[in-house]
């Protein structure tokens, strides 16, 4: 029995290891609309969300049972069976959720250990059919087939009822309060306020209270006959209280139910995923107590896991405790939420996900549909409508501690809240393992579908973003299911040193995770670098873009020069990196550019003038941002082809060229950086000396064409390389001039603020 003490032990371990990558990813489920609505700070987000958590944990117990006797039939297994299944879960649950966390994709907690615990239950029961000489058919015999279908079937029925109630809920509430809800909110946000928080009352204090570990069956019953007079008591306080804030305090009604929503969002998360973390390791300690008190614990019959158990409260909170630290330390957790916020922001922007051609047929069925039904209806019907759900005069307020607009307002946030909390309490009250990422998820989608936020600019970018979370979702349940198989397969037949061997893998790939996490989250706090946060002051906003454009020709000019000693080295590994170099520098220009027209916003009628100047920075930054990466694209495939490397004289000449150009980048950086004065006579002369090179170069590979001593690709390589060259200084002095003008008039006017 030692041996399984020992397992029981490594369980734990697990448990606490699969508790922080688990909060990690599904943090998002909770936190999204809070921080994308901007509510409050972030600090009291947190704490709101830690209590939720905390007070969720109690409810779990009945949940526990899914893990015990939900996916198999527990009397047909022997306790060291059990362990085998209950390792390969846990290292596999490891593994999956900290590889979706460190890409920043929410996937589910509940379909992966269900998938595990499914996969690895196949696995030994079919070695126990072969074993026994049975047909596959009695495999049935050992699988809870009918609870296992039934739960998988939820779990994809969520997605469709989640999407489906949260856009049909926003659609009726923004039809109530449209974008400019002040004035109505005060007729009828604290009815509506009622009744979102009695619902919540409702399905987690009354319908939860059955897997709560601290109630009495007499208490149970007691609310199982005056649910409708503490449905309707609940409704009525809360809409009084509400109403009363409103009245004495000047609350705003909406800032209340998003608070209360985080609060019972995180509540309901804790409730219905904690058996997702440490159902498994309780199951296995039950399984090892139960064999202890046999006469015969190796070959015990673990019948004792069927019967019904609450668990301790003790242990409840504090796998809560772990939760609450992890949300607050967890760097990944922030990763996962960031996808979630940018795929429901209502304003565009830079997007994370490129365009692909489902995402494209998608989006045009969706609107050939959309325009046909907007025909059918009366025009005066449209009209109304579209005047409802009209947010161009009612953009969120933007906060003056850290100046950044919200992504979303806070009725969709209060929406977003309150039908995934219900969904989710439902689920967990008919003891249902329904997948709060995939309910969470969806309704968020569903409420900035129909909030319009998925625009005709930027809807192929998010529905390939949302294609892409959905089909990380199936990639889960069948690396689960797979992976926890073949693990249940090893450990099975080599036992102690194939669980060894794969302690130390998932520690190596969790390590290789982090490292790889660490790298992405640099290369975002590059982008955040150009993210425009105040744009309430035109001063501020151009000195912005002055800083923005000079680091994006620095990294110009340090490109070039590793583009060149790639070329010269016949280097295609660095090549290849710098391809991946050239498309972050195009993301960066788009970024300076939306900022720049962040600023035409601020600028009033009459700098028309300055307004057409500042315009044309706009095609300055992508022409450099394209001739930059057709030099690295054409030196790629020169190298990656195995064509001859440029000849020697060649190479001597284009570092000529490089020096300049780097040098005219720099010089324009710097004065950028110091923004007054902005001196063009140094760079235009290095512009000047770089145009005369190039001509008598230009010259000189005439005659070696002549001559054939250059061959066709390389001259090819060589007069693209001075073409780019020339474009990029062309436009870099055009940049330089551009700014000096408007920095004239801006020292010869008092700056613009928006009002």
């Amino acid at each position: 029995m030692d041996l399984y003490l020992y397992a029981v032990v490594i369980l734990g371990a697990l448990a606490v290891s699969d508790l922080m990558v688990g909060v990690s990813n599904d943090a998002v489920n909770f936190l999204n609309s809070s921080i994308g609505s901007r509510v409050a700070p972030r600090w009291f987000i947190m704490v709101v969300a830690s209590l939720g958590m905390l007070a969720g944990v109690t409810f779990s117990s009945g949940m526990m049972e899914v893990a015990r006797k939900g996916i198999f039939h527990p009397q047909y297994f022997t306790m060291p069976e059990l362990m085998v299944v209950f390792l390969a879960v846990m290292l596999t649950d490891v593994i999956l959720l900290d590889l979706f966390n460190t890409f920043g994709l929410p996937t589910s907690t509940t379909v992966s250990i269900v998938f595990e615990l499914l996969g690895a239950a196949v696995a030994v029961s079919v070695i126990k059919v072969m074993r026994a000489g049975d047909g596959l058919s009695s495999l049935v015999r050992y699988i809870n087939t009918g609870k296992a279908l039934a739960i998988i079937t939820g779990i994809l029925l969520s997605v469709a009822v989640a999407f489906l109630t949260g856009a049909l809920i926003q659609f009726l509430t923004r039809l109530i309060f449209t974008f400019n809800f002040q004035a109505r909110l005060k007729r009828y946000g604290a009815l509506w306020g009622g009744v979102a928080l009695a619902a919540i009352v409702y399905f987690i204090l009354i319908k939860g209270a059955k897997g709560a570990s601290f109630i009495t069956t007499e208490t149970l019953e007691w609310i199982k006959h005056h649910t409708l007079t503490i449905l309707g008591l609940a409704f009525v306080l809360c809409a009084f209280l509400l109403q009363l804030l409103m009245t004495l305090f000047h609350t705003h009604v909406l800032k209340v139910i998003v608070v209360v929503g985080t609060f019972a969002l995180a509540m309901a998360f804790a409730a219905n995923d904690l058996v997702n973390f440490i159902g498994v390791p309780l199951a296995g300690l039950s399984a090892y107590h139960a064999a202890g008190a046999a006469a015969d614990p190796f070959s015990q019959l673990m019948s004792a896991l069927q019967q019904p158990v609450r668990s301790h409260t003790g242990i409840l909170l504090l796998a809560g405790i772990i939760m609450v630290v992890t949300l607050w330390v967890s760097r990944k957790a922030r990763t996962v939420t960031r996808t979630e916020i940018s795929l429901g922001r209502q304003e565009e922007g830079v997007e994370r996900f490129e365009a692909s051609p489902l995402s494209r047929t998608i989006v045009r069925m969706a609107t050939t549909t959309g325009a046909g039904i907007s025909r059918l209806l009366p025009r005066r019907i449209r009209d109304s409508l579209d005047r409802r759900f009209d947010c161009s005069c009612a953009r969120p307020p933007e906060l003056e501690d850290e100046g950044e607009r919200p992504s979303f307002d806070l009725v969709r946030a209060a929406v977003n809240l309150m039908v995934a909390s219900t969904l989710i309490s439902l689920g967990t009250s008919l003891k249902l393992p329904l997948s709060t990422t995939y309910v969470t998820f969806m309704v968020a989608m569903g409420s900035s579908f129909a909030d319009r936020a998925w625009g005709r600019d930027s809807a192929v970018y998010r529905v390939t973003g949302v294609l892409t979370v959905i089909g990380g979702w199936f990639f889960t349940a069948f690396m689960a299911f797979t992976v926890s198989c073949l693990m249940a397969l090893a450990i099975f037949y080599w036992r102690a040193p194939a669980v060894v061997a794969i302690l130390a893998l998932v520690a190596g790939l969790i390590l290789r995770n982090f490292r790889l996490h660490k790298h992405r989250e640099s290369s975002q706090k590059e982008l955040d670098v150009f993210n425009l946060r105040k744009v309430k002051d035109l001063r501020y906003a151009a000195d912005i873009s002055f800083e923005h454009t000079s680091i994006f020709l620095e990294r110009i000019a340090a490109t070039l020069e590793k583009a060149f000693r790639a070329v010269s080295l016949c280097d295609r590994m660095q090549l290849k990196a710098l391809r991946k170099e050239t498309k972050k520098l195009e993301l960066w220009a788009n970024i300076i550019v939306a900022n720049v027209f962040k600023t035409l916003r601020l600028m009033e009628q009459a700098d028309i003038e300055t307004s057409q100047q500042y315009t044309r920075v706009i095609s300055a930054l992508q022409e450099n941002a394209e001739s930059l990466r057709d030099i690295v694209l054409r030196a790629y495939t020169h190298v990656l082809n195995n064509h001859k490397p440029l000849l020697g004289v060649q190479l001597a000449e284009l570092e000529k060229v490089k020096d300049l150009l780097c040098q005219l980048l720099n010089q324009t950086a710097g004065a950028l950086a110091r923004r007054d004065p902005l001196p063009t006579e140094p760079v235009e002369e290095t512009r000047r000396r770089m145009r005369r090179l190039v001509s008598k170069l230009n010259r000189a590979q005439i005659e070696r064409v002549r001559m054939e001593t250059s061959k066709t690709r390389l001259s090819i390589l060589y007069y693209g390389f001075l073409r780019d060259s020339m474009q990029i200084a062309e436009h870099t002095l055009h940049l330089l001039e551009i700014f000096r003008l408007f920095s004239l008039r801006r020292n010869n006017e008092a700056p613009t603020e928006q009002s």
